[in-house]
């Protein structure tokens, strides 16, 4: 009875070995499917993720479709003297979604209430590239500490070509639609998916060209 004790004993704390967490963290365009652009209605970014959950789901095509995906970016601004953390949609008017392009998600999907269509030329949507994947979701990314930049008259004026040298936009061409001197921001039209977007950077966060 004493041999029989020890050995359960002894199986009993085999079994409470821990396992070691092996996970990783994937890249976006690591996951199943690939990603595609879609031109929404301005203003309907949220109602379209919306919908299409909902229709994926009503149509059972979850093992086709698998994310949608508003690209926004945290910025911080300062309301009467104090920072206040602001959720800014990084490219107004498109949404991403990831998922298997066939003829059924194709039509089900451009189909959707509020969506325009999909981004790209020719007959059927073309995927995102990795480069543009880590460009667009990396724009997630905020700096925990940010160091108010001392205002200063800029070298530039509305209207001028500039190129941008940091954050997700890094190396894009824009031209200048406004300057705000105040927080010593500038608003610049930057080409994206084809379409003028208006971005706002910092005076140092921009080069003449």
């Amino acid at each position: 009875m004493l041999e029989d004790t020890a050995t359960t004993e002894e199986d009993q704390s085999t079994e409470e070995v821990e396992i070691e967490d092996t996970s990783v963290q994937v890249h976006p365009y690591d996951m199943p499917g690939e990603w595609f652009v879609l031109n929404a209605q301005s203003g309907h970014e949220k109602k379209v993720k919306t919908n299409i959950l909902t229709r994926i789901k009503n149509l059972h095509l979850e093992d086709k479709v698998y994310d949608v995906v508003i690209p926004t970016d945290e910025v911080v601004e300062i309301r009467n003297g104090k920072k206040v953390n602001l959720e800014k949609k990084t490219f107004p008017g498109y949404v991403l979604v990831r998922m298997d392009l066939d003829d059924t998600t194709w039509y089900e999907i451009r189909n959707t209430p509020s969506i325009i269509g999909f981004v790209g030329s020719g007959k059927r949507p073309i995927a995102l590239s990795r480069r543009e994947i880590e460009r667009i979701l990396g724009s997630n990314e905020v700096e925990e500490v940010k160091k108010e930049s001392p205002k200063f008259k800029p070298d530039f004026e509305v209207g001028e070509t500039v190129r941008v040298t940091t954050g997700p936009f890094a190396d894009f061409n824009g031209i200048i639609e406004e300057i705000n001197l105040d927080q010593s921001k500038v608003t610049v039209l930057v080409n994206i998916f084809g379409r003028e977007t208006p971005v706002e950077l910092g005076f140092t966060d921009i080069v003449k060209n």
